[in-house]
């Protein structure tokens, strides 16, 4: 879906897990297309063959945007990732293989590489030192596949645990492995919530972006049912030069449909 803003045009995929959840996962694709969409993400199509995704993603017509690498189990101290974790480098290169494998298949050009929280009985420099030569890895395997990777900052007040502290240092970490091949998922609510200021650290930062994903705070409903004043981020967005996509990785706050008219009212 393009939409026009002040600053120029911008691509919007659809979030899957977010977005069209009164729908069975399957039939979300199709409804996505119906509304517009061009494009979908969502953060683990593992539990599908990438063959059955890929079909489809065929059949609506749609491209997949992004997708993340494998968690451990929900509720498990590696269900958002293991990047962080001494002891999990060979679960760490497995899951970046089969990203990279359903990437292929999907034609998928980003992926996530989750950075996973940090084990509390680890020594800190440890873990980010880990942390740094597993992308690296990872860097080298996307590079050869031709797929970009994405870092992403989590909020602290939801995960303080997360390894990763800032966007800044998923920058950082982005241009010393590899600018061309590591960048930054930035997502505006994550922003937001951590420290503000979105639009100078997205300007900031937006040579090493190469993903973007909105949803408003609190609550991280649609755009336009908090207080980020998203008529004014997209347009800096667009007038940046950013051509990727941008993934509306947001819960509806009263259906997905008709969540839809935020596009109207602040671009409109």
């Amino acid at each position: 879906m393009i939409i026009q803003t002040s600053g120029g045009q911008l691509r919007l995929a659809a979030n899957l897990k977010w977005m069209y959840t009164e729908l069975p996962f399957e039939a979300r694709f199709d409804a996505a297309a119906a509304a517009g969409f061009t494009g979908v993400e969502f953060a683990s199509p593992y539990e599908l063959p990438a063959a059955r995704v890929r079909e489809l993603l065929d059949s609506a017509g749609v491209t997949q945007a992004l997708i993340n690498t494998p968690g451990g189990s929900a509720g498990s101290a590696t269900a958002m990732g293991t990047a962080f974790t001494p002891s999990a480098r060979a679960v760490f290169r497995q899951g970046v293989e089969r990203a990279l494998h359903y990437a292929d298949v999907l034609g998928n050009p980003v992926v996530h590489v989750m950075a996973g929280l940090r084990p509390e009985d680890v020594d800190p420099e440890l873990a980010f030192a880990t942390y740094v030569t597993n992308i690296g890895w990872a860097a080298a395997q996307a590079r050869a596949a031709g797929v970009r990777i994405v870092l992403e900052a989590i909020n602290k007040r939801e995960q303080p645990m997360y390894g990763l502290a800032s966007m800044e240092t998923a920058a950082a970490v982005a241009d010393a492995v590899d600018p061309d091949t590591v960048g930054v998922l930035f997502d505006v609510y994550h922003a937001q919530v951590d420290r503000g200021n979105v639009i100078e650290r997205f300007e900031r930062l937006a040579p090493l972006i190469k993903h973007v994903q909105i949803a408003d705070n609190p609550g991280r409903g649609e755009p336009g049912t908090g207080e980020i004043a998203y008529e004014h981020v997209l347009a800096r967005v667009a007038a940046s030069g950013y051509s990727g996509w941008v993934g509306c990785e947001y819960g509806p706050v009263a259906g997905t449909a008709e969540g839809l008219n935020w596009i109207e009212r602040i671009t409109g």
